[in-house]
Parts: C-alpha cells; structure tokens; sequence
C-alpha cells in the first residue's frame, strides 16, 4: 500500500464523522440553551425587583 492510497482511504473514511457532528450540535444547542436562559433570568430578576419596589418590599 502506497502513501497516496493510504491518504485517499483516509479521506474517504466516514466512520467518525457522525460522531464529530453530534458533538458539534450538541455544543450548539448548549450554547443556545445557555444564552437563552442567561437572558430570561435577567429579565426575569428585573421584573421580580419591579414587583418587590411596587409593594414596598425590601428587595
């Protein structure tokens, strides 16, 4: 078996592509995920302040 041979069966190896792309969309949707809540938990802390001011709490 030649270099060029072992290059092209190198590249056409496909058996560890899907697992490389679960792991990227995994770490995508994370990403999402984290961003989204980072996002809504700051909306949500002003609100809760809001309400605490409007009724005379101690926030």
């Amino acid at each position: 078996m030649n270099i060029k041979q072992v290059f092209i069966d190198f590249i056409e190896d496909e058996s560890g592509l899907t697992a490389v792309e679960y792991a990227i969309a995994g770490g995508l949707v994370v990403g999402g995920m984290v961003a989204a809540f980072t996002m809504l938990g700051e909306g949500a802390t002003k609100r809760i302040e809001t309400l605490c001011s409007a009724v005379g709490g101690d926030c």
